[in-house]
């Protein structure tokens, strides 16, 4: 067994079999597991959330710095590690969370390989304690007694699209998990008043004007925006359904998060805000008071 299958796959395939020990529908299965991993990740996306919201309002400023130091790269770099420092965000913060959910993916795609067409082999990467549990005890003793369906209409074996023809019910979860994916990289994607095309922004470097770096990134991201659940949805429909499960529920999940995270953000801001105007109004009233006993005192001595 190599390193990967013993230290990835084997515990996400055990923990995917006690959950299935509990409630045999392999759908239902897919989909606790799902939202466990989902909330085990919880404090890395909240942290990738807040750097991201963060990167975001230094669009600005970045733009500025740019501008400014055009024709010095040196102090145009400096001032931008002082302006990261300064919103305490890191350059590669974001990426723990995809770094983490990668490997998940594969070995995701590796499990639902072996309970499709290997489970045979189900005895070799099932821990020896797990094998108490009588489902997955008969599990590994019966493999052919697996409950592949999923609230017993979707046969999560199959794939949307194969030389047997096209399911309907499975090209629609592909469609549900890309329009999802939309949704959250809508809701990470940085927003921008310009409605420029690259086209333009083109067409201006070639008449000698230089391109505004940050303009071109935006417009690439919303590009990649709209591009990436499309070819995501290519994908999935010559995946295993249980695949696109699994995709569809972690999409669903993490828009829901993204969505806490940011309305928490949003409160504490105009908690912030409140503070701040509650403690204005307090200084008002002293300088008015401090004014007013000002003006008596100028009035007694006259």
């Amino acid at each position: 067994m190599s390193f990967f299958d013993e230290f990835i796959v084997r515990p996400i395939l055990n923990l995917l079999m006690a959950i299935y020990s509990l409630i045999p529908d392999f759908g239902v299965s897919v989909i606790i597991f799902t939202i466990i991993v989902r909330l085990l990740l919880w404090p890395l996306i909240k942290k990738q959330l807040h750097q991201a919201k963060a990167m975001r309002k230094m669009q600005p400023e970045l733009v500025k710095i740019k501008k400014q130091y055009a024709k010095n790269p040196q102090m145009r770099n400096l001032a931008m590690v002082e302006l990261y420092k300064k919103h305490n965000v890191s350059a590669f913060g974001s990426i723990g969370v995809m770094i983490i959910q990668l490997p998940i993916l594969i070995a995701m795609y590796r499990v639902v390989q072996i309970f499709v067409s290997s489970r045979a082999d189900l005895g070799k990467y099932v821990y020896d304690f797990m094998k108490n549990l009588p489902v997955a005890n008969n599990l590994v003793n019966n493999p052919d007694q697996f409950n592949q369906n999923f609230l017993g209409i979707i046969d999560l074996t199959q794939h949307a699209i194969s030389k047997n023809g096209i399911i309907i019910g499975l090209v629609v979860l592909a469609a549900v998990a890309a329009y999802l994916q939309y949704l959250t990289s809508k809701q990470l994607s940085p927003q921008s008043d310009s409605n420029r095309k690259l086209r333009d922004i083109l067409s201006e470097a070639g008449d000698g004007k230089e391109a505004d770096q940050a303009e071109v990134n935006a417009i690439m991201t919303r590009k990649m925006m709209k591009f990436m659940p499309v070819m995501m949805f290519f994908v999935i429909v010559y995946l295993p359904a249980a695949l696109a499960l699994y995709l569809t529920t972690a999409s669903a999940v993490g828009y829901l998060q993204n969505y806490i995270i940011f309305k928490q953000d949003s409160k504490e801001m105009q908690e912030i805000a409140d503070k701040k105007s509650k403690a204005s109004t307090k200084i008002d009233k002293r300088v008015k008071k401090a004014t007013e006993a000002r003006v008596t005192r100028i009035k007694a001595k006259d």
